[in-house]
């Protein structure tokens, strides 16, 4: 466990000093705030039909393209300049390697989107007015709990497909594109809707309160804590294929 514990703090050191990282995650709060704020004086539209859990997170979905970048910048920043090598020289266990930086990922994404998700609720709220919920409310702790989990799964899981893609431009060009924008219009299309709602990003869709079961356009066929749990299954493949990657081809 010490030895797991300074490869951890070492790759945090790394996610630190790097200044992408500061740069990138401030974008995403800037721009988290900025689409809440918008957002916000929509309330009565149709669309949200005057539901500010749904408005909170309308911003979040969008923004979490900006934490995947980071999550895949970090992992596949050091594929692209080779320190990959460095690296395993100083931590030999590609596992520990593996876990390690994980973790980091995770942990950076996990300390960022909670504040950031809280500011964005409570400004959204602030605009709402006589429909604000009360932050006591089980649903509003429920889907704030689940859009802070389901947000920090997607950091680890794109950093674990850089990890076996070993390639930035190559893994931000499969998830960006197919996952978190046609997988949105593809969601609802009849013929593949069985399939295609099990994907990612229509399993964020329904974790952040975009949609409840029953919903005749955007429903799922479950809610958001099974949302999670299949969340946590694309997770724990893409850990899987990221380890037995590193474990086979890196050094």
């Amino acid at each position: 466990m010490r030895a797991f514990g300074r490869a951890t703090a070492a790759e945090w050191v790394k996610l630190r000093s790097v200044r992408s990282t500061a740069v990138t995650l401030s974008v995403f709060a800037a721009l988290s705030l900025g689409f809440g704020w918008l957002v916000s004086g929509s309330i009565e539209d149709a669309f949200f039909n005057g539901d500010t859990l749904a408005a909170t997170f309308m911003g979040l979905l969008v923004t979490q393209l900006v934490l995947v970048t980071f999550a895949v910048s970090c992992v596949g920043s050091e594929y692209s300049s080779g320190t990959v090598r460095a690296a395993l020289a100083a931590v030999p266990s590609r596992g520990r390697l593996f876990a390690a930086k994980m973790v980091a990922v995770g942990g950076a994404a996990a300390a960022v989107v909670l504040p950031v998700e809280l500011a964005v609720f409570a400004v959204v709220q602030a605009r709402a007015g006589e429909r604000a919920v009360p932050w006591a409310a089980w649903g509003t702790v429920e889907s704030l709990l689940g859009g802070w989990i389901g947000l920090t799964l997607m950091c680890v899981f794109a950093a674990a497909v850089t990890v076996v893609t070993r390639s930035t431009v190559w893994t931000l060009a499969i998830l960006l594109p197919v996952l978190f924008l046609s997988g949105q219009g593809l969601g609802n299309l009849d013929p593949i809707r069985p399939v295609v709602q099990y994907f990612p990003d229509q399993v964020s869709m329904v974790i952040m309160h975009m949609t409840i079961p029953g919903d005749p356009t955007f429903g799922r066929d479950y809610g958001a804590w099974t949302g999670i749990a299949i969340l946590v299954a694309w997770t724990g493949a893409a850990l899987a294929g990221g380890w037995l990657s590193m474990r086979r081809r890196d050094g």
